[in-house]
């Protein structure tokens, strides 16, 4: 039995994590597992380091294996943003996705294409490494649509579907989205690791 600490405090990521690497052979961890954990700053230059700072602290801190994600969504029409500012454009989902909005307000559909992206890492206590990253191409919509999910997920439409991520639901977009594709490849690693 391998035990992974899931080193987020972010309850939307926790379970679509824990649903994808849904295995007997693995018992998931939280943070809330470890009250006194250290806070870990978000200061990287890219997702890559933000998620190798989290899971590296946290498994250093605790002695276990600790999965990280940092993602973001990448607006092409903003030059990328907001980037791996995404959980910091504002202070709830609803101040972010309407700062979205405002900055597109006449931008045409054409216009708005967007991707989010999902850079995972799995640290063991000595030190090894294993990392991944993954995308999801989509566009913004002009109104918050669907009632699922977290973040920006009621305003990223996903072309194939015709829908955001909230409208889709958690099966759906957990096989297309950028986590949900990063979290399998992770799985993979994972079970070559416990076979």
């Amino acid at each position: 039995m391998l035990e992974i600490l899931i080193a987020t405090n972010n309850l939307g990521k926790v379970k679509e994590i824990k649903d994808i690497l849904n295995s007997p052979e693995i018992k998931i961890l939280t943070m809330k597992d470890f009250p006194d954990l250290p806070r870990v700053e978000e200061d990287g230059k890219n997702y890559q380091e933000n998620a190798f700072k989290k899971a590296g602290k946290i498994s250093e801190y605790t002695g276990k294996i600790c999965l990280a994600d940092d993602s973001g969504l990448e607006i092409d029409y903003l030059k990328g943003e907001p980037g791996i500012y995404s959980s910091r454009w504002g202070n709830s989902d609803e101040e972010r996705i309407n700062k979205v909005l405002k900055l597109l307000k006449n931008v045409p559909i054409n216009k708005r294409n967007a991707k989010f992206i999902c850079s995972a890492v799995l640290v063991f206590p000595d030190g090894k490494t294993y990392m991944v990253k993954e995308e999801c191409k989509g566009s913004i919509t002009f109104k918050p649509k669907g009632t699922h999910g977290f973040g920006y997920d009621p305003i990223f439409l996903v072309p194939e579907y015709n829908k955001t991520f909230a409208e889709l639901g958690d099966e759906i977009k957990n096989q297309i989205s950028h986590r949900g594709k990063a979290m399998r490849k992770m799985a993979e690693i994972i079970k070559e690791l416990v076979s």
